[in-house]
């Protein structure tokens, strides 16, 4: 990956938990007001997905610069008209939209590499093919050292298996700049990204040779998120 193509030096790593049901009404929402919106005040709206484990939770991926734009950013939106006049509608749906991972790249080249990508249009439905994986260790030691040694060892073994790695990404613990947006301050993870055509054909190639000794190194057992991009994210399957 180049530095100059990949996003983003501040991720957020966002999992809301929805009433029942309620689900698809928030995706139509946030694909028809809340992408280009955030996009114009200079964020990075990366992906939206159906959690495939969850039918009541709805992940997103949302990229910034630096911690100071962040502020500024997300003060900007969540100021500004369009949130204030879609709010209710989208707090309506959500019980609990706190379980939020602020992150940084593990490595200066590991964010996601998004060149050539493109959205589609407002309105337009596309068929999705493919997920995205998410899995994220707690480490019970440094996460920075848990990621190099995950990098160097690990990742050889999951791309010689066919298993690409898009990015990866450790716990950012610079002070949340913009508290009225909770995140968890005390997280100490690791997390790294994958597609797959589904759940077996990753569980199948990723294989299971090194888990018993990266279990040995975590508080508990690794969480994987099945990610089913929405029609309009822009980091698909």
């Amino acid at each position: 990956m180049k530095n100059d193509t990949t996003c983003c030096p501040v991720l957020e790593l966002r999992q809301y938990t929805l009433h029942p049901g309620k689900r698809d009404d928030l995706i139509d929402l946030f694909e028809r007001e809340f992408v280009e919106s955030q996009e114009d005040v200079g964020m990075r709206i990366i992906g939206t997905f159906r959690d495939l484990n969850n039918p009541d939770r709805f992940v997103w991926l949302r990229g910034f610069t630096d911690m100071v734009s962040r502020a500024a950013q997300l003060a900007a939106f969540y100021g500004g008209p369009v949130w204030k006049a879609h709010r209710e509608a989208a707090n309506v749906t959500m019980i609990d939209s706190d379980n939020v991972l602020l992150l940084r790249p593990a490595t200066a080249q590991s964010g996601f590499d998004l060149a050539g990508r493109t959205r589609a249009a407002v309105g337009k439905t596309t068929s999705t093919r493919g997920l995205i994986i998410a899995t994220i260790y707690q480490p019970k030691g440094d996460e920075q050292e848990f990621a190099d040694s995950f990098m160097q060892n690990v990742v050889p073994e999951l791309r010689a298996a066919g298993v690409p790695v898009l990015s990866a990404f450790v716990s950012e613990h610079q002070a949340n700049t913009f508290p009225a947006l909770p995140v968890r301050e005390d997280a100490k993870v690791f997390v790294w990204f994958t597609r797959a055509l589904d759940r077996g054909d990753f569980e199948q190639k990723s294989g299971s040779e090194f888990l018993p000794e990266l279990r040995a190194r975590l508080h508990t057992d690794p969480e994987v998120l099945f990610l089913e991009p929405t029609s309009r994210s822009l980091l698909g399957g």
